[in-house]
């Protein structure tokens, strides 16, 4: 990737405080548009709370958000995504009973330009063709994630590995200029963190999407990722580029030292 562009997301001095325990203190961040951002430290870090605060599900009392320069601090989250912000969960959040087809196409709803009552007129206000509009849309979703084969089964009775890439599918659905990727690849195994670290880039190089990610395989961050903000016990203790957070004393003591770093050596060598 180039030099980021202007930052398409700041994170401004954010404070978020659940009681008398601070999940988050002054936290500041920028990221450019068109990279890859990860946000990485020890569990407890803070690096949910911080993607809560950005998606509008939790609102800091301190700081401000802002996407594309508009203030959206106090924005609900429906607002945030009608302007271009996805987001995908650590806990998966899909209608399990549904294909996989109608999870990608819940993802839509941002894009409906016919409500209930213009949509029961459906040949006079051309909701026809805004179905097949949608319906195209999914199926370009279904083949760039390689889910065909699984587009009628129902959600429910997949492999994790496999929702993982359904919850993946439904929030590329709602067009995002900047998704929200909580931890991707937890839960996978090797080849299916292949293929998911595979689709973030293409995501980003191909389809164009800022992508701001949880993670807590170093290796994949390390390998995929233009910059990286590190966190711990709710301030950020470094950030960088993956080489400059690898050589930071901070970040080896967060993770225990020599843990991060033998994980790095390993990857290196393979």
């Amino acid at each position: 990737m180039a030099d980021a562009g202007a930052p398409i997301l700041e994170v401004a001095d954010v404070t978020l405080q659940f009681g008398g325990v601070s999940a988050l203190s002054d936290v500041s961040l920028s990221v450019g548009e068109g990279e890859i951002f990860s946000i990485i430290g020890p569990n407890g870090a803070g690096k949910t709370s911080l993607l809560n605060c950005v998606s509008g599900r939790y609102r800091p009392q301190q700081g401000a958000i802002r996407f594309r320069g508009e203030d959206l601090t106090r924005a609900k989250p429906n607002a945030r995504c009608a302007r271009g912000i996805g987001r995908t969960f650590q806990n998966l959040a899909l209608y399990n009973r549904m294909s996989v087809l109608g999870n990608i196409l819940v993802g839509r709803h941002n894009q409906l330009r016919n409500n209930f009552i213009t949509g029961s007129l459906y040949w006079l206000t051309g909701a026809d063709r805004e179905e097949i509009e949608h319906r195209r849309a999914a199926e370009t979703i279904i083949d760039f994630l390689e889910i065909a084969h699984i587009r009628k089964a129902t959600t429910g009775t997949l492999s994790y590995g496999l929702r993982k890439r359904v919850e993946l599918a439904r929030a590329m659905a709602l067009e995002p200029a900047l998704l929200l990727l909580d931890e991707p690849m937890a839960g996978m195994n090797q080849e299916e963190k292949e293929d998911m670290a595979r689709f973030i880039i293409d995501l980003n190089e191909e389809w164009g999407v800022t992508i701001a990610m949880i993670e807590h395989d170093i290796g994949a961050v390390m390998d995929i990722s233009h910059r990286v903000a590190v966190l711990d016990f709710g301030q950020r203790i470094a950030l960088g580029t993956p080489e400059e957070v690898m050589a930071d004393p901070r970040v080896k003591q967060a993770y225990l030292g020599e843990d991060i770093e033998a994980e790095h050596d390993h990857r290196a060598a393979s």
